[in-house]
């Protein structure tokens, strides 16, 4: 029997003749349910129709994305240490091709992610390479699929490899997370899926509470956020689809959050 994804956010649900009835991360309102209802599909179906494409975008940073886009669209990244391989964030589509890159480059010692509306088929890759997977235990309740890799981890920071560190921020989940990279280039990186969210100028972020559905995240969350990243350098920052801050990310992050929260006080005439 196959294990079915969801085709909207591409959650990996456990061995089933049928498809399940209802998608739980679709139906909760950071989400959406398509018009046209619950869709799914299979490994064997999606890999039929996409592929993995790879990028590398600074030295010992690759990213990962599937074509055409599927699901949700964002990109995983795999990241290089000399005590083995991160894969940060997850896409759903695990097919051959990407199972012998992946081994070429030396495995994965480890996967980490941001936030339940990226963990589609981790449990897949952490069978396929024999990995840990890291996710906060306040978001354990929209794990669909348990598997005994998982690794919940409960503090506000949690370090997962040399010069890597997992921080909570929440906002968009409680345990929304995102991955300080001390040896990324331009004096560091935080790995932000949407928990911070680059705009297309790439010289700010944003946050919410529901991206899809367009409802904003609180201030007093936002101002939380920014100054758990105050004290943590780092030049660069990676988004969840394609765009990246690659000078002075730090203070980007914290003028937005500023900027944020100026405008949330402000009566717009």
């Amino acid at each position: 029997m196959p294990n079915f994804i969801c085709a909207t956010c591409g959650t990996s649900f456990p061995e089933a003749s049928i498809p399940p009835a209802r998608c739980p991360i679709c139906e909760d309102e950071r989400q959406y349910v398509p018009e046209g209802g619950q869709r799914w599909t299979t490994p064997g179906d999606l890999a039929r129709g996409h592929s993995n494409g790879w990028r590398q975008l600074e030295p010992n940073l690759f990213e990962l994305r599937t074509h055409p886009a599927f699901a949700i669209g964002q990109r995983a990244f795999l990241i290089r240490t000399t005590r083995g391989n991160v894969l940060w964030d997850c896409i759903a589509l695990l097919d051959d091709a990407t199972r012998a890159l992946v081994g070429t480059l030396g495995g994965l010692a480890a996967i980490a992610i941001s936030h339940p509306h990226y963990y589609t088929t981790m449990q897949d890759w952490a069978a396929a390479f024999d990995a840990p997977v890291y996710l906060h235990a306040r978001d354990r309740e929209w794990v669909m699929r348990p598997d005994t890799r998982l690794r919940f981890w409960h503090e506000e920071e949690h370090g997962i490899g040399e010069g890597l560190t997992l921080l909570r921020l929440g906002g968009h989940f409680p345990g929304g997370t995102v991955l300080h990279w001390r040896d990324g280039a331009g004096g560091g990186a935080v790995m932000a899926g949407d928990i911070l969210q680059v705009a297309p100028g790439r010289k700010s972020v944003s946050f919410q509470w529901s991206y899809p559905n367009w409802m904003p995240l609180a201030g007093a969350s936002v101002t939380r956020i920014a100054a758990r990243l105050e004290r943590w350098e780092f030049g660069r920052v990676y988004g969840a689809f394609g765009h990246n801050i690659l000078e002075d990310g730090r203070a980007a992050v914290l003028r937005s959050a500023a900027r944020y929260g100026e405008l949330l006080r402000q009566d717009q005439p």
